[in-house]
């Protein structure tokens, strides 16, 4: 059993993957800003852990991790406000990043967007600009942090049902929420996924042939 915190943990995502995780057996603290939050996040397997991300210092977060197994990022600021988007999806995503490292937690699973490159092609003036930047640039700090990352890069995600396969055609078509989250807790599992950025949509490879195939 691994002991893992999610953050972002009343996401869509992040509350598929705490159920998934804690029925495989694995202990899931699950980071919220709302304490409203807390039996949902119980209802899923995981026990809360109420803290906002957008204030948390680096001592503060580099505290939250300590002792655990693994930490995965599945916080966002969900569009609206550019300040918040900068604030959550890249000032937040790198602290969590700095402050496992201070903790000795070596392994990290960021949850991104398949468009998070250094060309992401988003225009500065365009609303989507401050999630594509940071995405590219919370990546880009993870890669170079030395620890034990894997990025989970999916595409437009949607809340169809899970198909359990997944497969990247270099467009970024859809992929339900639900097969994110297998991909959350299978990479969990998997020590060779570590340093590997899957990037993925909707399609017909089983997720662990994916997995594997991109780890060849």
């Amino acid at each position: 059993m691994s002991d893992i915190i999610i953050f972002g943990g009343h996401g869509k995502v992040a509350l598929l993957a705490t159920r998934i995780l804690s029925e495989r057996g694995h202990h899931v603290t699950s980071v919220i800003r709302n304490a409203d939050q807390s039996d949902e996040i119980r209802a899923h397997g995981g026990d809360p852990e109420v803290a906002d991300i957008q204030t948390q210092s680096l001592s503060d977060l580099e505290e939250l991790v300590r002792g655990k197994d693994a930490v995965v990022w599945s916080a966002g600021a969900g569009g609206g406000s550019a300040d918040r988007t900068w604030a959550i999806d890249r000032d937040a995503a790198v602290l969590t990043v700095q402050a496992a490292a201070r903790a000795g937690v070596q392994r990290y699973v960021m949850v991104s967007w398949a468009g998070s490159v250094l060309d992401h092609g988003v225009p500065q003036d365009d609303d989507f600009f401050a999630y594509a930047q940071s995405k590219m640039i919370a990546d880009a700090v993870l890669r170079d942090s030395g620890l034990a990352w894997t990025i989970v890069a999916p595409s437009t995600l949607t809340d169809d049902e899970p198909t359990g396969s997944i497969d990247w055609d270099g467009e970024a078509t859809k992929v339900s929420r639900a097969d994110v989250a297998h991909v959350v807790a299978d990479v969990l599992e998997s020590d060779g996924t570590a340093g590997s950025t899957f990037r993925f949509n909707g399609g017909s490879t089983p997720i662990a042939e994916f997995l594997r195939a991109d780890q060849a």
